[in-house]
């Protein structure tokens, strides 16, 4: 995982972040970098962080929320244009455009500045997918595209909503931020025959795997009840609050057994578009209609014929119907989004 020299001062050891590797990784791309803010709901995660138990909650989102601080203050150490190179005066570059961000906050020291210029993009894109309070706060103030987890229409539009007004309270401008759900998408010449797919995938999840998944997503240990029995109340955790929300909804309004929790969790329990074409096209469009969505995370069921019954079925109708480009009007993934480049927030670029 990239490294730098940041200091966590809650743990007293450097912290692994990658904010010089991500600059780097855009300029290699030629600006198609994205950095996914992650808080992560695993509470196992914290044994590699110098932890013997994971933070709670709101205080890791807190913590995200510096971190952003810092890792664009240090993507803007440098000014666009201050390599100046000049081999024959001898200059490298102007020191007058360089910042040193000297950041000391609640929970990081770091000094800077970055070692690299600043990304083509100017930053990465910065992707976010927290459905919780604190997460949609977040992502209303940093984020530009959200991987979203809404499983309905309605719960879709009320987090774009949510999430699009907050953005206006705060004076960022709704377009500056994409929110694309998570869509699994499994296609057939039928509906039918793309609903028998859709359970012959399901089917193939082994149990053991499917229960560690759904008591991950619960942070409760249910390998131990009867598998086609309902669920049991589970206690308030410490992981995602959505994907946790999700499950116990399905075991309480739908009746589903652990068994099929599991089935779900070690599959895909979230949004799915199953159908034709057509039926497809269809859905996707009223989501974009009604502002369910800015578009979709597309997610295949396999590689690589679910991506090319994708692009080469479900594409062409979504681009008869004026929904997907027919050919890309620039060259970064800030350009594909239709996303601005940041502007640094220490030097003009007048």
């Amino acid at each position: 995982m990239p490294r730098h020299h940041s200091i966590d001062k809650n743990v007293g050891k450097p912290t692994i972040i990658g904010h010089w590797r991500y600059a780097l990784l855009d300029h290699l791309s030629g600006g198609r970098a994205a950095w996914n803010i992650v808080t992560t709901g695993n509470p196992e995660t914290s044994y590699n962080f110098g932890r013997d138990a994971h933070l709670a909650h709101e205080t890791r989102y807190a913590r995200a929320r510096e971190f952003y601080d810092v890792v664009t203050g240090l993507w803007d150490s440098w000014a666009d244009d201050a390599f100046v190179r000049d081999v024959e005066e001898g200059i490298f570059f102007d020191p007058d455009k360089l910042h040193v961000l000297d950041h000391r906050g609640e929970f990081l020291s770091v000094r800077g500045p970055l070692n690299i210029a600043r990304p083509i993009q100017g930053w990465p894109v910065i992707v976010q997918a927290g459905a919780s309070e604190p997460g949609r706060q977040l992502a209303a103030e940093t984020a530009e595209v959200i991987f979203g987890s809404a499983d309905s229409l309605e719960r879709g539009k009320r987090f774009y909503a949510d999430v699009k007004g907050r953005m206006e309270t705060i004076g960022r401008h709704p377009d500056s931020l994409k929110i694309l759900p998570a869509a699994f998408v499994v296609v057939g010449d039928t509906v039918e025959e793309a609903l028998a797919k859709r359970a012959h995938l399901d089917s193939l999840v082994h149990y053991d795997s499917g229960i560690r998944s759904l008591s991950i997503a619960l942070d409760y240990d249910v390998s131990g009840f009867d598998p086609d029995g309902p669920l049991p109340e589970i206690p308030e955790g410490n992981a995602s609050k959505s994907s946790r929300d999700r499950m116990i909804e399905a075991a309480r309004k739908k009746g589903r057994t652990i068994r099929q929790l599991a089935s779900r969790a070690g599959s895909y329990s979230g949004l799915s578009f199953v159908g034709t074409p057509g039926t497809i096209a269809d859905e996707m469009e009223t989501w974009l209609e009604e502002r369910g969505s800015d578009g979709f995370n597309i997610m295949f069921p396999w590689l690589p014929g679910g991506l090319e019954d994708f692009t080469d079925r479900v594409v062409p109708e979504l681009q008869r119907r004026g929904l997907f480009r027919t050919e890309y009007e620039g060259a970064t993934l800030r350009d594909h989004l239709g996303l601005d480049r940041p502007r640094n927030r220490f030097f003009s670029q007048e």
